[in-house]
């Protein structure tokens, strides 16, 4: 699979010819160069390091030499197919021969290329399929394919096929999701949002648009001078994550003012049935928004601001913003790199020396320190989710000899699988916090000993949704304002959490660990592709290490207030 590094040799040949061509499109280089991984991603990178040509690796840029035997549907599925057509013994002869030529520097094609009947089928860095020589002949005859425009050219074209159906053509540019939905299009000529990005041809491992996505989101990484990275390149352990999306509303300014509660956002300019049905977010008081429109409607006004890192846009009830013509930008949370070092900093509770902490026993304030013990240490995304799925089998929240998260007497935890969780994959989310008296005297320059009843207690889910709210982007963590961009996230091997208060301060809030899909295990959405039900792991009244909740489990009437939560 191509890395890093390949993708900066593939920008500082090809970049300056790619851009001009993009011009009149949203298409962005990071899709090109996505889609030349995906494609010819075991060709090039190899190629690239044998001192060749850049012509001759273009040249050698072929494959697939998959027939009829081996499920091929579409013209030519075999040699007989192929000199049937016009030309067809010229072409076999083109197809034999590159086949021969690229198994030559790359070993894997080789038992192929000793098969007589055997020819590429795919011809270009792009990877054009054969079956278009019946439209197209010259194309292929003339070896287009191995000049860079033309293979480009043909691309292009496809893409702008993808972007009409998708009604995406008048974008400015496209986010990575809409990106991949395209280059799902280029490779099978259609888009199903419900499907998400398991969609395309399937490798054994995973889908043609989840191995797209992957290569935008590495490709954001690597930049030619005097470029600067979109994203910045993730430390060992953590995952490629988008960066806070800013406001996008140009309309007044305004903040909230109800000096009651915090004011509901809703996704519809009306109050559900029950209240909290349609709530997307709670907003404190002095909050600052913007104005999308600024005309209401039956008393409410769509706005959007930034909340904790989190986009939202929704409507607020127009009682309760009062101008703020004073306001210039709404300023967006960016998560701090490292955990602070001094002051406030991270805290666990102490334990005796020699004494083992582990899931066999009944749960208390400490954290886990079994031997063996999987942790998050990739650096990858392929990596990165195999760890977490080492670590959800790990934890095992379901087996019942697992007391630490089994339920007993009405309690529930999944405040500590959530913990453990996070310990494992090197995000902190404490166990025990600082009290309010330890808190003033470590901002004050102070040393705190931490004494479980005295300087530090345990941490509940509501304990937990308020701490991330009021400490969580000092220890890396921000929110993220859909399901889907959580959903999206966990997918590349970040952590996130869904967490909710209870209304009822003395019974359980509830905290879930949204994990990456799998081959088996999926997050529900609808139709127009939005998650409406993550893919979650968790301990609580049911312990799973793979389900679901109820749709929007965590605007339910109990609640009152959640947030998603996201660490890269």
């Amino acid at each position: 699979m191509p890395n890093a590094d390949d993708i900066r040799w593939f920008k500082e040949r090809f970049e300056a010819r790619i851009r001009p061509t993009l011009a009149g499109t949203p298409i962005g280089v990071d899709l090109i160069v996505a889609l030349a991984c995906q494609e010819t991603g075991e060709v090039w990178p190899v190629l690239r390091k044998k001192n060749l040509s850049d012509d001759t690796i273009l040249a050698l840029c072929v494959g697939d030499t998959l027939d009829a035997d081996r499920g091929r549907r579409a013209f030519p599925q075999t040699k007989a197919d192929l000199i049937a057509a016009p030309r067809g013994e010229e072409m076999f002869a083109i197809a034999r021969k590159a086949l021969v030529d690229m198994a030559a520097q790359i070993p894997a094609y080789a038992p192929a290329a000793a098969r007589p009947n055997k020819f590429c089928h795919g011809f270009g860095l792009f990877q054009r399929d054969l079956q278009f020589f019946k439209v197209d002949p010259q194309y292929f005859l003339q070896r287009k394919y191995e000049r860079f425009e033309d293979t480009l050219g043909q691309c292009l074209g496809e893409l702008k096929r993808g972007l009409n159906q998708l009604g995406l053509q008048h974008r400015d540019a496209l986010s990575d999701m809409e990106s991949a939905s395209v280059a799902i299009a280029y490779n099978t000529g259609r888009f199903k949002p419900e499907k998400g990005l398991k969609q395309g041809h399937f490798n054994g491992t995973k889908f043609y648009g989840e191995a797209i996505f992957d290569f935008i989101r590495l490709s954001k990484t690597v930049a030619i001078a005097p470029q600067s990275p979109a994203l910045p390149t993730p430390s060992p352990g953590e995952a490629i994550v988008a960066p806070p999306t800013p406001v996008a509303a140009q309309g007044r300014f305004f903040k909230v003012e109800t000096r009651v509660s915090t004011l509901r956002l809703r996704r519809e300019p009306k109050i559900s049935a029950p209240p909290t049905a349609n709530v997307i977010g709670e907003l404190p008081d002095g909050h600052p928004v913007r104005a999308v429109t600024g005309k209401a409607v039956n008393g409410f006004m769509e706005v959007e601001t930034s909340l904790k890192g989190a986009l939202l846009r929704g409507f607020a009830s127009t009682q309760f913003l009062k101008a703020d013509p004073t306001r210039e930008e709404i300023p967006v949370v960016q998560p701090a790199p490292q955990p602070p070092r001094q002051g406030i900093v991270a805290v666990s509770m102490p334990r005796k020396p020699g004494t083992l902490t582990r899931r066999k026993d009944p749960a208390n304030a400490h954290s886990l320190n079994e031997d063996g013990q999987p942790t998050r240490r990739g650096q990858d995304t392929d990596t990165l989710r195999a760890e977490i799925a080492k670590i959800v089998d790990w934890l095992a929240v379901d087996k019942l000899s697992h007391a630490r998260y089994r339920p007993r007497s009405g309690a529930t935890f999944c405040n500590i699988y959530a913990h453990d969780f996070c310990h494992l994959a090197g995000a902190y989310l404490p166990r025990v916090w600082w009290s309010p008296r330890a808190l003033i005297d470590l901002q004050a320059g102070k040393r705190v000993e931490p004494l479980i009843g005295d300087t530090i207690f345990e941490m509940r889910a509501n304990d937990l949704f308020r701490w991330l709210r009021d400490f969580g982007p000092e220890f890396g963590w921000r929110r993220t304002g859909t399901a889907t961009k959580l959903q999206q996230e966990a997918n590349q091997g970040a952590i996130g959490l869904i967490v909710a208060l209870r209304k009822v301060e003395h019974r359980s809030g509830h905290i879930a660990v949204v994990v990456p899909e799998t081959g088996d295990e999926r997050a529900r959405r609808d139709a127009s592709g939005e998650v409406t039900s993550p893919l979650i792991s968790q301990a609580g009244v049911r312990n799973f290490r793979y389900g679901h909740g109820s749709a929007r489990w965590w605007t339910q009437e109990q609640f009152a207030d959640s947030a998603f939560w996201l660490h890269a």
